[in-house]
């Protein structure tokens, strides 16, 4: 059957979406995020999922893992661990960070024997933990810690003897612009994404909105995006009109992306002078 998050259970800083497969903590603490699965999954049934947005300000970041605790309306805890591994019938542990950036995606499992393991995309299987308790049904629980703010569940696959065996599929991907309209939702909105190119993966981090300004994807900002001091007189590939002439140059040689669509930018156009400012 398909497999969403459960809607009951869910810590005090969460609040889901898309039919209860996304996962979003709000607030401005690292705690508060658990969330568990609607329903009991098997042994071999991998638990897929994909990072959709991290705030960097944090260390560590989502832990997984299963327990055969029915889970029910109740005052969760804040974190996973210790204070739900204290207890007996539960097991999770972290997640790398490195392998919680946004746009990560990752499954994780538990085999026959009671042993947890997890891989992220191209990558080997990795053994987390082992002797998780198979003689009761087992849910899966995901701690969204730290810089993880927010999941997507993509569903689950079982690999059968000839063939794979999938829960609902995954969603498509949304447009950028409905992508902000979300985070707007978040209390976000005195902030923007910006993606950093490092070694050929990409960090997300936050910048400071202008304030009283309409910044979304498909149009422009008067002032520049990143100091918010200048006005935006750059005109970059993709059409936004976000940036000044000094963080433009800044932005292309270190980050090499647009901040609001983060389309790749290998150039820009000055379109117009800016506004002097008064020094006083």
């Amino acid at each position: 059957g398909p497999l969403t998050f459960h809607k009951e259970a869910v810590g005090a800083l969460v609040s889901l979406s898309q039919g209860a497969r996304r996962a979003d903590r709000t607030g401005v603490t690292f705690r508060h995020g658990l969330v568990f699965s609607s329903r009991p999954v098997r042994p071999q049934e991998r638990v897929r999922l994909r990072v959709e947005l991290c705030m960097l300000t944090w260390h560590g970041a989502m832990r997984v893992g299963f327990t055969n605790v029915l889970p029910i309306a109740r005052a969760l805890p804040s974190l996973a661990i210790p204070d739900l591994t204290d207890l007996p019938g539960h097991w999770a542990t972290p997640v790398p960070e490195t392998c919680c950036l946004p746009g990560s995606e990752l499954e994780f499992w538990v085999s026959r024997g009671g042993t947890m393991y997890f891989r992220n995309a191209n990558s080997r299987k990795h053994k987390l933990l082992k002797g998780v308790d198979l003689s009761r049904p087992l849910w899966a629980l995901i701690d969204l810690y730290g810089q993880t703010c927010s999941v997507l569940l993509l569903g689950s696959e079982k690999k059968e003897f000839l063939w794979n065996q999938k829960s609902c599929p995954a969603p498509q991907r949304r447009s950028s612009c409905s992508a902000r309209q979300r985070h707007t939702s978040l209390n976000f909105d005195n902030y923007v994404n910006v993606s950093q190119i490092c070694d050929g993966s990409h960090d997300s981090y936050l910048l400071p909105r202008p304030a009283n300004k309409q910044t979304s994807d498909c149009e422009s900002v008067e002032d520049c995006a990143v100091c918010m001091s200048q006005e935006a007189c750059i005109s970059l590939q993709c059409g936004h009109q976000c940036l000044c002439l000094q963080c433009a140059t800044r932005v292309i040689q270190e980050f090499g992306n647009c901040p609001l669509c983060r389309q790749n930018i290998k150039s820009f156009l000055q379109t117009k002078r800016p506004r002097r400012t008064d020094p006083n």
